[in-house]
């Protein structure tokens, strides 16, 4: 691909800057220049967020076009919905079925209020498919890696995290005034060298890593890092958020793929990925489970998630459970999107279903992103501050239903955006 640099053009002001200059004013000075901001994408249609759906998710979308007025059907490839069970007709029926039984929701706080049985179970099968002894049930990822933050870690302890660890875990540790010590991304040659140098006035050391990168959509190295644990007395803090329903023979996850079931101590997760719905849970020993329950503040404080969302997490759970058949559908449309970009000049090495496209910084990424939704290709752009500025780019997401038409639709569509792109400045 042509990566001549360009210089960048008043349309492509970045969100650091916007961010930069917000430092100087007041709230109500802030509010109005982001908005002066925000309609100026829009007028140029530049502005593709908050897209408004009018359809079940699935691999094909009903999708409003602001700048049209009308809607396009789309296929969908910025979904985490990657085991498309988000409108699974079993779990839409297995929710109404529990709504009749147990209402829509709880009101309050489990540790108060309490929860019903199917919450329950629902913990107790999340241990399982993770092969721990119990599970905690969040109302979101965001707050299952808060409540880690708040209970788990303590100043005293010493944390190795992963440089591309989530913000959600990251916020946590602000939070908590928790100083980590970051590794480069995925290097265990540097993270050993950072445990033989720091070994003295600590209570616990912990190594905080991904499974499945959720920019990247690279793996790390679990079976170098259990050996790192192992040798320095380690606790191992696994996001597995994009992990769980992808990875392994049956999708449980990160553990699964390198055998090391019952053998990592805090996995955390979310319903929000391959599960197509919403929540998180932390899964670990019956003792830390126990203890999470009343100091992560996260948990104490939220209420209970709602029993609809519950009854429809069970379902898909039915289905992981008893058919890997759309586990091995993924894993097809993997291998076949990999082939086709690497056919069009894209140097990609896909493991899991989260493709990035890098794009040079002379090249209008929001233009890009608009020229996709009028091909009605469905694909996030990523620019600061989910990524640095200059990692921009798109994030491919596949899903198990894709066919080979979906993807040599995407794959056609890029090809067509990089020699538009290439060519002159847009």
């Amino acid at each position: 691909m042509n990566t001549n640099v360009k210089s960048r053009g008043a349309e492509n002001f970045d969100l650091r800057e916007i961010l930069l200059k917000n430092r100087k004013l007041n709230l109500s000075a802030r509010a109005k220049f982001f908005e002066s901001f925000i309609n100026k994408l829009k007028d140029n249609e530049e502005h593709q967020h908050f897209r408004i759906i009018d359809s079940p998710a699935s691999r094909e979308v009903k999708v409003w076009d602001e700048y049209s007025k009308v809607f396009r059907k789309m296929i969908m490839f910025g979904s985490n919905n990657y085991l498309d069970m988000a409108n699974n007709s079993y779990v839409i029926e297995k929710t109404k079925k529990y709504l009749d039984i147990y209402g829509a929701g709880m009101a309050g706080p489990p540790v108060l209020n309490g929860y019903t049985k199917i919450h329950k179970e629902l913990e107790q099968r999340i241990a399982a498919f993770k092969g721990s002894e119990d599970a905690l049930i969040f109302s979101s990822g965001y707050s299952a890696n808060l409540g880690i933050a708040q209970s788990i870690l303590t100043q005293n302890d010493l944390l190795y995290c992963d440089e591309f660890c989530h913000a959600s875990f990251t916020d946590g540790l602000k939070q908590n005034n928790i100083n980590p010590i970051k590794f480069e991304h995925n290097n265990t040659h540097q993270l050993k060298d950072l445990l033989e140098n720091k070994s003295n006035g600590f209570q616990d050391r912990f190594i905080a890593i991904e499974g499945v990168y959720s920019m990247n959509g690279d793996i790390a190295p679990m079976d170098e890092i259990i050996k790192l644990k192992n040798k320095y007395n380690g606790i191992v803090i696994l996001d597995d958020a994009h992990g769980t329903g992808v990875l392994g023979k049956t999708g449980r996850g990160t553990c699964e793929e390198f055998n090391l079931e019952g053998k990592i101590d805090i996995i955390m997760g979310t319903f929000s990925k391959a599960f197509g719905m919403a929540g998180g849970f932390v899964a670990s020993s019956n003792e830390i489970i126990n203890y999470m329950r009343y100091f992560a503040r996260s948990y104490m404080f939220s209420a209970a998630m709602p029993n609809s969302t519950i009854a429809s997490l069970l379902a898909c759970l039915d289905i992981l459970e008893n058919d890997n058949e759309r586990i091995n559908d993924l894993k097809i449309n993997i291998k076949y999107a990999e082939q086709k970009l690497r056919s069009i000049g894209f140097d990609i090495n896909a493991n899991t279903p989260i493709i990035p496209i890098s794009v040079p910084a002379y090249m209008n990424i929001r233009k890009m992103a608009r020229d996709l939704q009028k091909m009605n290709i469905f694909v996030n752009s990523i620019e600061f501050p989910a990524v640095p500025v200059s990692k921009q780019c798109f994030r491919i997401s596949l899903m198990s239903s894709h066919t080979k038409d979906d993807i040599d639709m995407l794959a056609e569509a890029f090809a067509t955006l990089w020699h538009k792109y290439s060519l002159k400045d847009n």
